[in-house]
């Protein structure tokens, strides 16, 4: 106590020998009590500045609903390859895919697939994902190479040679001399000859047991292009007569059911373009031989 006064009176001597400002020392060290600090009061916590940084409080986290996962498809429509010719397989053993392994996913593979999600109580995508796969595999054996490949009928190639004509039996000798319609009951044939040669021959039926077709030796009555039963009231077209109704004409049911059917008596012709050119060229008058 004695010491810092002392101290202080030393200052003001020296403060007044140099000729500075006097000041006055106080206990405080000398400044004025309005600028001297406020003492701080125990036990309370410093005053915050007027202006302070103002922090940002984090904000809490938003629950996210996490998206839902959706099966990524193992094999959907437009897929190719080995395992799709499996798919087809395995679904073929159950009885849901009705044709032959292809390879190739289209519409009849996934409506295959839909039918069996289906079945077995699945989510019904048409889309092969890996539940339904799983439920599959467990569900079938592994198919043979015959299952997946199965063999294939090759079509037939197109003969390079022509067919070979229809053999005609030696003609009857009454038609080896003239214009002659040579009708053969054996090789069901018409063959027209002029002077013993071929002009043309063609397929023929005749008529029913108690509708027999005439033999013998005829000539031609007259022609009718359009002509229509008067008895039966069917066509006749191309008619050439040459006993009482009986004619060679053109029959539409011989060209559609072959030899199954059977005329009331007249010469049917099979093919039309043939009948048609024969008819231009037979007059009346022109022979007609039927025979066995």
């Amino acid at each position: 106590m004695h010491k810092g006064r002392a101290v202080a009176a030393g200052l003001l001597v020296l403060a007044v020998t140099t000729g500075c400002k006097t000041i006055t020392i106080t206990p405080n060290g000398g400044l004025p009590p309005s600028t001297a600090p406020a003492p701080s009061m125990p036990g309370r916590a410093d005053v915050l500045p007027a202006q302070t940084a103002h922090r940002e409080l984090p904000r809490r986290a938003q629950a996210t609903k996490a998206p839902r996962r959706t099966a990524k498809p193992v094999l959907a429509q437009g897929s190719r390859g080995p395992r799709v010719r499996e798919l087809q397989a395995r679904l073929a053993q159950l009885s849901l895919f009705r044709r032959k392994p292809t390879g190739f996913y289209g519409r009849q593979t996934a409506a295959s697939v839909s039918a069996f999600q289906r079945k077995r109580g699945l989510l019904c995508t048409g889309t092969l994902d890996r539940a339904t796969w799983h439920v599959l595999h467990s569900s079938t054996r592994p198919p043979t190479r015959a299952e997946t490949h199965p063999h294939t009928k090759k079509t037939a190639k197109k003969p390079t040679r022509k067919p070979a004509k229809k053999r005609v039996p030696r003609p009857d000798a009454r038609c080896m001399t003239g214009r002659v319609l040579c009708i053969s009951k054996r090789s069901n044939t018409l063959t027209w000859m002029v002077d013993g040669k071929v002009r043309s021959t063609m397929d023929v039926r005749f008529g029913a047991q108690y509708t027999p077709t005439r033999e013998g030796t005829f000539r031609i009555a007259f022609k009718s292009r359009s002509h229509v039963s008067s008895i039966y009231h069917t066509p006749m077209p191309y008619a050439m007569f040459f006993s009482g109704g009986q004619a060679v004409h053109y029959s539409p049911d011989f060209a559609a059911h072959g030899y199954q059917g059977a005329s009331h008596g007249c010469v049917n012709v099979r093919h039309k373009p043939r009948i048609a050119a024969l008819f231009q060229q037979v007059t009346p008058g022109d022979k007609v031989v039927i025979y066995k």
